[in-house]
């Protein structure tokens, strides 16, 4: 072999051959697992009822009785968002004190806190909301309680996690001074993490005005239970109405989350007026949102206490335990964990493929639309529409979140690669090589760690999701769940629940072994 044959090979080509083989013989499974069948998007029957399906949506419905409907629901969507957030701060807030290790004497937690708030998170919001709804009714009070338990977990791990990133030396010195560890955190390390708490907490709310219209589809209040009205019915102009006014709303609600991160950046000492007064506008504005959306609600919390409503809370409760542990049913909510694991790794995996070809910069610009589009339509619209495209199943499910997840990375992967090191590709350049090689060989492994740390982290996230798909069809533990709640089988209900957030730890901790292995 001549010396110029050897400097043409890629060194690194064996391991990536052995890297494609392994993955290809671990996919493989999950990709049977998922029900996958490119077939079906084109099979005449399903390309029928889809198209009868999507004509429907034209002309979008524009009575002035839906409107009047249409406007109190996306209202009542951003109420239930506000007012379940402040009860997710409610709850992370003390249970963030108590589960992270910053300014101990010893870096420890307190594991009654961390299993909390794994309990919370771990279960889908739209899995508390159901459960809600069967114990106070329908309406937007299961939507309230189910976000604030979820996001609470939520924001709580990511709070504690926050606070021990920062420097602790201002507050171990106020410790040191006799003062309590309460205020050692207050005046010590709040002042130094407040901006990225508040960064994280704003973001959020963002994600809650998609969750709060999710929830609608059981019955929790807002655009969610209209849409689902809409769906049963088979009335597309409604529908098209009500997502047309759900994409504006998440667009709306995107720009307000920016402005307001944008406005915790610092800002020169002779604009500090300025930006005192911005900042109080900003928490008036955001006490008189509360507060209007309290009166919105017109939510009973004092009749939650009542002595009915708590007896009636625990025999609720109480029906779920013992968990039935048969061996049909075990085996059942397993064949469920594996359906739910194959969909959240395939649609991740074709969300990822898809989302990279959005991101490439000679495709951005025109592609930002929808993007847009793709990540406002929540994941429950796209399976009730995948459904009806290649069948009820798991591979309905794979299709709906790889469709929302491919505009959620899109715009991450555009941002990974516009932060990437230029100097590599453009030394490709010089050399000779043409565009295709200098984007595979100087921008894409710079931007690969970052890269797979957002394809993990959102697959973390599909897996919940992927567990309350099959509420509409779509296969997994939520197919199991649904049936069981629905027909009061609460026992049995326990069990897949369980799984669920059993299912939850383990792909959280599978991710984070991936991502330090990255490192």
């Amino acid at each position: 072999m001549s010396g110029a044959e050897t400097r043409l090979r890629d060194p690194a080509a064996r391991s990536r051959l052995w890297g494609v083989v392994i993955a290809l013989l671990v996919l493989w499974p999950l990709w049977q697992g998922a029900g996958v069948q490119p077939g079906a998007l084109l099979d005449p029957n399903n390309l029928n009822v889809i198209g009868g399906f999507l004509s429907g949506f034209l002309p979008p419905e524009t009575s002035a009785e839906f409107a009047g409907y249409l406007w109190q629901a996306a209202l009542e969507t951003l109420a239930i968002a506000t007012i379940g957030l402040l009860l997710a701060f409610v709850l992370a807030v003390p249970l963030s004190y108590l589960a992270t290790s910053a300014v101990r004497e010893k870096a420890t937690q307190n594991p009654v806190a961390r299993v909390i708030l794994t309990v919370f998170r771990g279960i889908p919001e739209l899995v508390w909301a159901l459960v809600f709804v069967r114990v106070f009714g329908l309406g937007p009070t299961a939507g309230v309680l189910a976000l604030g338990l979820t996001y609470g977990g939520m924001l709580g791990k990511v709070y504690a996690e926050i606070l021990e990133s920062e420097d602790g030396a201002p507050a171990r010195a106020l410790l040191r001074t006799g003062s309590p560890r309460a205020v050692a955190l207050l005046y010590g390390l709040l002042p130094l993490a407040s901006k990225e708490l508040v960064s994280y907490t704003i973001y959020r709310w963002e994600c809650a005005i998609r969750a709060s219209v999710v929830m609608g589809f059981v019955g929790a209040g807002g655009l969610g239970q209209l849409m689902d009205q809409a769906m049963k019915m088979l009335n597309g102009g409604e529908a098209s109405s009500i997502l047309m006014v759900f994409v504006l709303l998440v667009l709306g609600a995107d720009a307000l989350s920016n402005g307001l991160r944008r406005s915790l950046d610092v800002v020169p000492a002779a604009r500090a007026s300025a930006f005192g007064w911005r900042s109080t506008t900003v928490v008036l504005a955001l006490i008189a949102g509360v507060v209007a959306s309290w009166q919105l609600l017109d939510l009973q919390v004092l009749a939650l206490f009542k002595r009915e409503a708590v007896s009636s809370m625990g025999e609720f409760i109480s029906a779920f335990f013992p968990p039935d542990t048969s061996r049909e049913w075990l085996w059942a909510v397993t064949v469920g964990i594996w359906e739910t694991l194959a969909i959240s790794v395939v649609g991740t995996l074709l969300a990822a493929v898809a989302g990279l070809l959005f991101a490439l910069p000679k495709w951005r610009t025109p592609c930002n639309v929808v993007l847009n589009v793709l990540r406002s339509v929540p994941e429950l619209v796209w399976a009730t529409i995948t459904a009806l495209a290649v069948g009820l199943g798991p591979f309905a499910g794979a299709l709906a979140l790889a469709l929302h997840t491919s505009g959620v990375l899109g715009r991450l992967y555009a941002e990974a690669l516009d932060n990437a090191p230029v100097q590599p590709a453009y030394a490709l350049r010089r050399a000779g090589s043409s565009r295709v090689m200098a984007f595979l060989y100087g921008t894409l492994p710079g931007a690969a760690p970052q890269l797979v740390a957002y394809t993990l982290y959102r697959w973390e996230m599909n897996i919940r999701m992927a567990a309350i798909l099959g509420f509409v069809g779509a296969g997994g533990l939520g197919q199991l769940l649904y049936f069981k709640l629905s027909l009061f089988h609460y026992a049995e209900a326990s069990t897949v629940i369980i799984a669920m957030l059993g299912l939850s730890i383990a792909v959280d901790q599978a991710s984070a072994l991936l991502r330090r292995a990255m490192h």
